[in-house]
């Protein structure tokens, strides 16, 4: 939904006073699955950009709680000049419009993935986990339960059975359990290809501190929690697919990084931690195929069917390599049937 006139009235008064510039020029940067919108303002100053996260649906205060957390860790998170709260406007600096993803190939995925794995390790070893809330069994099953409602009953027109839905708990029940056995760090929970940027540039004080690529966004609903989330966020990305091998080695270069920093046991070899890396990108997989069709029916943003087959595509691969989640494939298998994914279906399908 497109900002009033009013609140785009309000939002340039309040870059107008931060800035001391009544000259500034608005244009949109962004927006995200939220209701968060974003503003580049351009003046005297340079570039910056606003947040709009209007206070009846959003609120600003995880976002400047983490983005200050990463920072002391750091990171190349916006540093904010200031705060709206009553309104909802918080103006920062711009780190550029180069996300990683039209920029990923098979020629710049190592230099782009080693500075993302680099500040992946950083993130996990430094940054504050004090009070954050857990991703706890709760949290896990509530996202999971994303699937049958939005993905197999929305989406797919399917209802499952009685006997149907004990086989999606017992799956659920069995990646509850892979997820909680992991160690605990922090985890930004959207840490992939849309939500990291090239920095070519910055003030000394950022490169005197911090890493200065990546920069990192989004970060506003990080928590405690599994060791492999952020990982398997990076390298099995929503939004683009990497040969097998390739990824791999990427994740076996990680073991060994946590494994020296003493973030993982000597025990966790690679055939543990890559059982913990297929399990909890099977559960984020899960959960994103739901949201993906919420974003499309709930909030109207139809674009995200198009990523569907490739999230259905790692679910599907994954599972099957898991003798205890047998069943969860063919009744996956099953509601698709031979439907195209990206299309909705009006009508379950017969028997």
């Amino acid at each position: 939904m497109s900002p009033t006139p009013a609140r785009m009235d309000a939002l340039r008064r309040f870059a107008a006073l931060a800035l001391a510039d009544k000259r500034l020029s608005i244009e949109s940067a962004s927006a995200d699955a939220s209701f968060r919108r974003y503003w580049r303002i351009s003046g005297a100053h340079g570039a910056r950009i606003v947040m709009d996260a209007p206070p009846d649906n959003e609120n600003i205060e995880p976002w400047l709680d983490i983005g200050a957390r990463l920072h002391g860790a750091g990171l190349h998170t916006p540093e904010v000049f200031a705060v709206d709260r009553a309104q909802g406007f918080v103006l920062m600096e711009d780190l550029g419009a180069r996300t990683y993803l039209p920029e990923l190939s098979d020629m710049t995925a190592d230099a782009l993935y080693a500075d993302a794995l680099d500040a992946l390790l950083r993130m996990q070893a430094e940054a504050d986990v004090a009070g954050l809330p857990a991703y706890d069994r709760e949290r896990l099953v509530t996202e999971m339960e994303l699937l049958p409602e939005w993905f197999l009953k929305r989406h797919l027109g399917f209802v499952p059975s009685c006997e149907e839905w004990d086989v999606t708990e017992a799956a659920f029940t069995f990646l509850v359990h892979a997820a909680l056995e992991q160690p605990r760090a922090f985890v930004h929970r959207d840490f992939h290809s849309r939500n990291l940027l090239i920095v070519d540039d910055a003030k000394p004080a950022i490169i005197a501190h911090a890493l200065l690529s990546p920069g990192i966004i989004d970060f506003q609903d990080a928590l405690s929690g599994p060791i492999t989330y952020d990982l398997v966020s990076l390298l099995r990305d929503c939004y683009i697919e990497w040969d097998a091998g390739r990824v791999d080695g990427w994740v076996e270069s990680h073991r060994l990084r946590l494994r020296h920093a003493h973030l993982i046991g000597p025990e966790i070899d690679a055939a543990h931690f890559g059982r913990w890396f297929d399990l909890m990108g099977l559960q984020r997989h899960i959960k994103v195929l739901g949201i993906f069709c919420r974003l499309c029916y709930r909030d109207g943003k139809a674009q995200y069917l198009g990523d569907l087959a490739l999230v259905w595509r790692y679910t599907i691969s994954v599972a099957r390599r898991y003798p205890e989640l047998a069943q969860f494939v063919a009744l996956l298998e099953r509601a698709l049937g031979g439907h195209d994914i990206t299309q909705p279906r009006t009508q379950a399908p017969g028997p």
